[in-house]
């Protein structure tokens, strides 16, 4: 379907440095990292807003990479949405249908069988500015999808909504990817849109795209420290390895590999027990800990705990933090399984 062969291009003062990879018919393809990563800009050069400075972009094995944006046959779905706001919504999802110089009756049966799939049938007599952002996004997505594209570009689709329409157009979207069978490649910074929507999933950081793989396999498995922090492994400890034992600062943990020598491991903060007494559990790695700082982040708290100069985080829930009395200073104990271990 798509293959991105190398692809470099110098924006202003920033660099999308050699990037290659493949979205597969039919596949649900998130390209995921923070802000500033270059995201937008690499769909930019798919779409045929800008053309890259060297690299090559392929569509069903024949080179785009310097057509026009309206032979590409790709939808583009900016962050913004990109409604003309002067256009009714009928005539928003219509409009590229009346380009291509569609008979009036198709025109009217696709529009209105593509808006009973979105559930926006209501809402066809209406100006965009009357719309909420949920029912703005379900109308880009349509007038994208009504034209039948061999692949449709979403940027941040649901990076403006409140959670609540997030979470359930998330849920539609996947509907909707089943019954209209449809290819994505959709950036973003959010965890739950890859988890929730990804077939699979490359991590994009600083210009460059550094692993691609299944959902599982890039979470569980990163390709490096950088990957690895940036998805959630906040707990990093270096130490010397001898088979299936890392010690650091004096602490031996048992990892779920045989390694030698010099190492950093990752560790979730969610994969850290705690507990006021002795954890009962097949997880072998148990310490007596201090706890350094005690930070609330809404329906979570973010423990910072010492181990004998080692320093580890973890997440437990509010409710929890007040049944077992925690606070700066208090000693528990917490525990996490060798196969929560990550070994860069």
């Amino acid at each position: 379907m798509l293959r991105v062969e190398n692809v470099s291009k110098e924006w202003r003062e920033f660099n999308l440095k050699d990037i290659s990879f493949e979205v597969r018919a039919n596949e649900y393809f998130i390209i995921l990292g923070p802000s500033g990563a270059g995201k937008t800009l690499l769909l930019e050069l798919i779409a045929g807003i800008f053309t890259p400075d060297s690299g090559k972009i392929f569509m069903d094995g024949k080179e785009i990479t310097f057509l026009p944006p309206e032979k590409r046959n790709l939808a583009y779905i900016p962050q913004n949405y990109a409604l003309f706001p002067h256009m009714k919504v009928y005539d928003n999802i219509a409009y590229g249908l009346k380009l291509r110089k569609i008979q009036k009756n198709e025109i009217d049966r696709r529009v209105k069988e593509i808006a009973e799939i979105l559930e926006i049938s209501h809402l066809l007599h209406r100006k965009p500015k009357t719309l909420s952002g949920g029912e703005a996004q379900r109308v880009a997505i349509a007038r994208a999808l009504i034209l039948e594209p061999k692949l449709i570009l979403l940027d941040e689709p649901f990076a403006n909504l409140d959670v609540q329409t997030r979470a359930r157009l998330i849920q539609e979207m996947k509907r909707w990817k089943k019954e209209l069978g449809f290819t994505a490649l959709h950036v973003t910074h959010s965890f739950e849109e890859a988890v929730s929507l990804g077939d699979r999933v490359g991590v994009m950081l600083n210009g460059s795209l550094i692993q691609t793989g299944s959902v599982r396999e890039v979470f569980s498995k990163p390709k490096n420290e950088e990957v690895g922090r940036f998805l959630g492994f906040e707990n990093i400890i270096e130490g010397i390895a001898e088979g299936k034992i890392l010690r650091a600062n004096g602490i031996s943990i048992e990892l779920p590999v045989e390694v030698k020598g010099k190492v950093r491991v990752g560790i979730r903060p969610e994969d850290v027990v705690i507990s006021n007494e002795p954890i009962k559990s097949s997880a072998r790695n148990e310490f007596k800990a201090k706890v350094l700082a005690v930070e609330d982040l809404g329906s979570l708290v973010r423990l910072t705990l010492d181990i004998d100069g080692v320093e580890l985080r973890a997440f437990i829930t509010r409710s929890s933090l007040v049944e077992m009395g925690i606070e700066e200073g208090k000693e528990v104990y917490l525990s996490f399984k060798a196969t929560a271990i990550h070994v860069f």
